[in-house]
C-alpha cells in the first residue's frame, strides 16, 4: 500500500486510515471480537494509521486497541501510528457536555490515554473540537510540551478553521487537521484545505461515506438502534434522507460502469483530490474493510471526475452534517 505524509513536518502513513470510533460507540453494537480482527486485518493490508478517541464509549476503544495491538504481529505493531483525540466532556449516560483544552486538562488526558493504550507515546494528538474558553495557542503549547518530553510525537487539530489553523501553525509544527470531507460534504474546499496546503498541514479526511450514507448499502427503511448516532443526523432524516439516496443512486450508475462498488467510488473520490489527504475508513468488519481497500485499485480518470461532479455536485447534499446543537461546536463551520 502507498503511503502519504500527514504534512511537511508529519509521519509516513498509509493511504487510508482506520477510523475506530464506531468500533465502541454511536453507531449501534458491535462485536468485540470482530473488532479486533478488522484491526488485525487492515494493519495486515498495509493501514498504519489508526485513529480513536479517549472519550469513545468512555475509555472502551483505547483499551479495544490496546487489546488489538498487543495481539497483533509485532512487526504489524511497530508499524501502527495512532492518532487520539481528547477533550470531550461527557456525563455517565453519555451526554456530550462541552470540551475542555485548558494546558492541565491536555495533560492529563494525555496520561489517561496513555496508560489505556499501553504505549509511551501516542503519534499524533489533537483537541477534538475547540474549546471556545481557551486560546489554541495554549492547547496547542501543552501537546508541544508533551512533545518535548517524549509522551507524543506530532501535533493535529481536528474540525478547526483557517483562521485556527494559522494560529496553532504559530505555536508549533502542526502535522494535519482531521476534517469531514466527502462527495457530500465539501465545505473544506473554500478556504480550509487551500489555507492547510499553504501551511503544509495534511488533511485527515474523516466522513468519507458520510457515517454509511453514500456507502451505498443504506436503505430507506433501515432501523437504526437507539444508540446510533444517525437517527438524531438531519442527513438521515425524511425528505432529506429521500433526497441524499437519490445522489446515491446517481453515484451507483457511475460505480457500476467502473465495476465498483459505490463505496470504492466514492473513497477513490477523497484519494483523488490530492495526496496531502488521507482518508480514514470507518469499517467495523472484515467485509466493509475489504471493501473499502478496494478502493486503492479504482482509478478515476478525469471523465470519470466530471461524472460524478454533475451527479453530486458541491453542495447538494440535503441536511446538515451534524444536529444544530452539535454544529455550534464546529469552529469550521464559523
Amino acid at each position: 500500500m502507498q503511503t502519504r505524509t500527514l504534512g511537511t513536518t508529519g509521519p509516513q502513513t498509509s493511504a487510508l486510515g482506520l477510523g475506530c470510533m464506531g468500533m465502541s460507540a454511536l453507531y449501534g453494537d458491535s462485536d468485540r471480537t470482530e473488532s479486533i480482527a478488522t484491526v488485525h486485518a487492515a494493519l495486515d493490508a498495509g493501514i498504519t494509521l489508526l485513529d480513536t478517541g479517549d472519550f469513545y464509549g468512555m475509555g472502551h476503544n483505547e483499551l479495544l486497541l490496546n487489546e488489538a495491538l498487543r495481539t497483533a504481529p509485532a512487526a504489524a505493531r511497530d508499524n501502527a501510528l495512532i492518532s487520539v483525540k481528547f477533550g470531550a466532556l461527557r456525563t455517565v449516560e453519555g451526554a456530550f457536555t462541552g470540551y475542555d483544552g485548558r494546558p492541565a486538562a491536555v495533560k492529563n488526558f494525555a496520561a489517561y490515554s496513555l496508560q489505556r493504550l499501553g504505549t509511551d507515546h501516542i503519534d499524533v494528538y489533537r483537541i477534538a473540537r475547540l474549546d471556545p474558553d481557551v486560546p489554541v495557542e495554549e492547547t496547542v503549547g501543552a501537546i508541544a510540551e508533551l512533545i518535548e518530553a517524549g509522551h507524543v510525537r506530532h501535533v493535529g487539530l481536528s474540525e478547526v478553521g483557517a483562521e485556527t489553523l494559522r494560529r496553532a501553525a504559530a505555536v508549533a509544527p502542526v502535522s494535519d487537521l482531521q476534517i469531514e470531507y466527502s462527495l457530500i460534504s465539501r465545505g473544506i474546499e473554500e478556504e480550509i484545505l487551500p489555507t492547510a496546503r499553504e501551511l503544509g498541514i495534511g488533511i485527515t479526511a474523516y466522513g468519507v461515506l458520510s457515517r454509511g450514507l453514500i456507502s451505498g448499502h443504506f436503505s430507506r427503511d433501515r432501523k437504526l438502534a437507539a444508540n446510533d448516532f444517525r437517527g438524531m443526523s438531519p442527513r438521515f432524516q425524511g425528505d432529506n434522507l429521500d433526497h441524499n439516496l437519490g445522489l446515491v443512486e446517481a453515484l451507483r450508475a457511475i460505480a457500476d460502469r467502473k465495476g465498483a462498488s459505490v463505496a470504492q467510488t466514492a473513497i477513490a473520490w477523497v484519494l483523488a483530490r490530492g495526496e496531502d489527504i488521507v482518508p480514514l475508513i470507518g469499517a467495523r468488519t472484515r467485509e466493509r474493510l475489504t471493501e473499502a481497500l478496494g478502493a486503492l485499485d479504482l482509478t478515476l480518470d478525469a471523465g470519470d471526475l466530471a461524472a460524478i461532479e454533475r451527479a453530486v455536485p458541491a453542495g447538494a447534499a440535503a441536511g446538515d452534517r451534524y444536529p444544530a446543537n452539535q454544529m455550534a461546536h464546529l469552529d469550521s463551520e464559523r
